[in-house]
């Protein structure tokens, strides 16, 4: 959508004033060392039809003679033209728990200049963690998501077809080191929210806790520590699956969200605007330049020029007014800017403005 369109978009997002729609533990907070592990490796694909690295790319070469070298044949990489090979980075998450033999997918991305990776293949490619060791290893055809087609300089591409996909394309070899704690659990709210972080000690101590016994407490804005009940003992994972599935409602600020380069605005139901009166009209300044040529008359001494015409216009539109009353809220807003008309601009300037001007309750994100 463009910013001079005049019809534009405004999602209203209907929910209770700072409250926001009763969702599950698990789904406003997650459990402290229960997380992914990035993996990272560098591959070769091959079986490209005359796509991949140039002579430009010397380290595709280099890699192509070092896995030939293993294999027993030996190979000057300077003496090699190979363009169905790319040299490629290979990333993964790997999920927590995940055992030896769970296949994962991995994204592959051509490093080089090879222009498309579709058709290719693969070759055995380790991954490794932060820590330098090797969680799981790679292989497989790679899925692109774009096309190359043409030559001669005539080409059409589609998407980007230099970077794929190979869906369980990679082997867990080593599980992660991923553990849930016996006594103490600590649950990491994924927006840190003091009012959310004191629900959701209050539900899990409503559930679980005793005559004047508290299991739950909130330490941060961020962390509520749960203490495993007697009861439990030893039945960790159980109590963890009754936990996360309790319900909560997560608290959220007011917040305008106001993407500039396509004007789409959301906003929350919840805004509030004090009382305020908008003034809003518009001014155009238009100079125009045109240049006409001036040719002296026959047989005289006089040169031809160009001469410079300039004209100016200014228009300028009708100041349109729009009041709110005591308690408006975002609806009164979206329906009095509608009435008069007012574009995506135009409504990004005037909630800038009563943001300045202390009349609008919310926070603005310009993304």
């Amino acid at each position: 959508m463009r910013l001079g369109a005049k019809v534009w978009l405004a999602l209203v997002l209907t929910a209770v004033s700072g409250r926001g729609a009763p969702a599950r533990l698990k789904e406003v907070a997650a459990l402290e060392g229960v997380r992914d592990n990035q993996l990272l490796g560098y591959g070769l694909v091959v079986g490209l039809a005359g796509t991949g690295d140039k002579r430009q790319t010397v380290f595709s070469a280099q890699t192509l003679a070092n896995l030939l070298e293993r294999m027993g044949v030996s190979v000057d990489p300077k003496a090699m033209l190979v363009r169905n090979t790319a040299a490629v980075m290979v990333t993964a998450n790997l999920p927590p728990f995940a055992q030896p033999g769970t296949r994962i997918d991995v994204n592959v991305a051509a490093v080089g200049d090879a222009t498309t990776l579709q058709g290719g293949l693969l070759l055995l490619t380790p991954l490794k963690a932060a820590d330098g060791q090797v969680y799981a290893v790679a292989q497989g055809p790679v899925v692109t998501g774009g096309f190359l087609a043409g030559g001669g300089g005539n080409t059409k591409t589609m998407n980007h077809p230099t970077a794929g996909r190979i869906v369980n394309g990679a082997i867990v070899e080593r599980a992660p080191p991923s553990e849930v704690a016996s006594g103490t659990l600590r649950w990491q709210l994924r927006r840190s929210d003091f009012t959310t972080a004191a629900r959701l000690a209050e539900a899990v101590n409503k559930q679980f806790g005793g005559s004047g016994r508290a299991v739950a407490r909130a330490e941060s804005a961020g962390t509520v520590v749960v203490e495993v009940p007697k009861e439990y003992a030893g039945r960790t994972v159980e109590f963890v699956s009754l936990v996360e599935n309790l319900t909560v409602e997560a608290d959220r600020a007011a917040r305008i969200v106001i993407n500039e380069r396509t004007g789409t605005i959301v906003m929350g139901k919840e805004v509030r605007i004090a009382p305020v009166s908008i003034l809003h009209g518009a001014l155009t300044v238009e100079v125009r330049t045109a240049y006409a040529v001036s040719q002296p008359a026959p047989f005289s001494q006089g040169q031809t020029v160009t001469v410079p015409e300039r004209q100016v216009g200014v228009s300028e539109e009708k100041a349109r007014h729009v009041a709110l009353e005591p308690g408006a809220t975002v609806e009164d807003l979206v329906r009095a800017l509608l009435a008069i008309g007012s574009t995506p601009r135009d409504v990004i300037a005037i909630l800038e403005n009563l943001r300045a001007a202390g009349a609008l309750e919310a926070e603005i994100e310009v993304i």
